[in-house]
């Protein structure tokens, strides 16, 4: 029978990184609802890196917050903060959000585990081939198509791989930021802002003219996934981030999905940024390696995919998710939050917040 993962009989501690809303989401507070619809009435516990972090000041989204060392301080820091926040409280599951800190989870799998923490995950091979560097290389063998793809770290060599791409074309760094640009005045531009931000090498793309779409995945790690809703962005932001969209059907859309997770052998949560290009082609862009911001549009059409996330991570099977619904909406709204100073002079001061202590 298919149905979606019920969580009231679990009696445990979950965390989840990524409490940021706003004009640039991030996924947890949707993961967390998420988790929350499916009976779920343990312990949840936010990770933050930032006092600012909106989904902190939400009394009802999480029992408790401890803030994070910065994934650039490394593995022991990352751990040892880990440990810290051990003796305080227990967590059994732990779902990351956010870019950045993947890579250290995945690295770190193994002491997580001795710790009793469970994660769903892809091993570090797979990390590492979705990387916007590597997906021009691995792919297009595979039948897979990718928009011509040049990696460019010395500012001279910009002028003739623009000249070669055409304009529009997309100008973006290794993990983060995109911009699309028009003359190479503003690819320039572009190169060294995000060079300053992020690093080199930066990547220049050619832009395939067609329909944008967003798939969001939890792949079992044997080629197959256990859930899969694609959605088409109707209300896009100068930062490309979609604040509204509606599920489609397409079987095209669909076959190409799950031949990207085949080839991959992709374990755990992800998104596939697509175009089906005006030539009938479709056209890989990126694989954010996590649950995207719109993770409960999911749940909306019917595959709470965040549940599914944390039965496969403490190793239990689940039934057969029931199929998606096409048409449903998500509509993104902002709202001011109200709450005392002391909420964040106690994630300021101490780096963690728990409810019932604020001052």
């Amino acid at each position: 029978m298919a149905r979606n993962p019920d969580l009231s009989a679990l009696d445990l501690s979950i965390a989840v990184s990524g409490l940021k809303t706003g004009d640039n989401p991030q996924p947890g507070v949707p993961v967390i609802r998420s988790i929350k619809n499916a009976g779920f009435r343990g312990k949840m516990i936010g990770l933050v890196y930032d006092a600012l972090e909106s989904g902190i000041y939400l009394p009802e989204l999480a029992d408790e917050v401890y803030q994070m060392p910065y994934p650039s301080s490394g593995a022991d820091a990352f751990l040892g903060r880990i440990d810290q926040i051990l003796s305080r409280t227990r967590i059994d599951v732990i779902i990351p959000t956010l870019d950045a800190e993947m890579i250290l989870y995945i690295r770190l799998e193994k002491e997580l585990a001795k710790r009793g923490i469970h994660t769903f995950l892809p091993d570090e091979r797979c990390f590492l081939l979705r990387d916007k560097t590597s997906l021009a290389n691995f792919f297009p063998p595979r039948g897979i198509e990718v928009p011509e793809t040049v990696m460019v770290s010395d500012p001279s060599q910009i002028a003739k791989h623009c000249e070669k791409l055409g304009y529009p074309l997309m100008v973006k760094g290794k993990y983060y930021e995109a911009y699309k640009v028009w003359d190479l005045d503003e690819a320039l531009q572009r190169f060294h802002e995000i060079a300053e931000g992020w690093g080199l090498p930066l990547l220049l793309q050619k832009v395939v003219p067609g329909d944008e779409f967003n798939v969001v995945i939890v792949g079992d790690g044997e080629g197959g996934m256990l859930g899969m809703v694609p959605q088409k962005k109707l209300v896009i932001t100068d930062k490309g981030k979609g604040f509204g969209g509606v599920v489609i059907q397409n079987p095209g859309l669909d076959a190409f999905a799950e031949k990207v997770i085949s080839l991959l052998n992709w374990r755990g949560p992800c998104e596939l940024e697509v175009i089906k290009g005006n030539d009938n082609k479709y056209y890989l862009i990126e694989i954010n390696p996590r649950f995207p911001a719109w993770a409960r549009l999911a749940e909306g059409a019917g595959q709470n995919l965040p549940a599914v996330t944390v039965m496969k991570a403490l190793g239990q099977d689940c039934e057969p998710l029931p199929p998606y619904r096409p048409g449903t909406l998500f509509i993104r709204h902002a709202e001011d939050i109200i709450s005392e100073i002391g909420v964040m002079g106690q994630i300021s001061a101490q780096s963690e917040l728990i409810r019932g202590k604020e001052q």
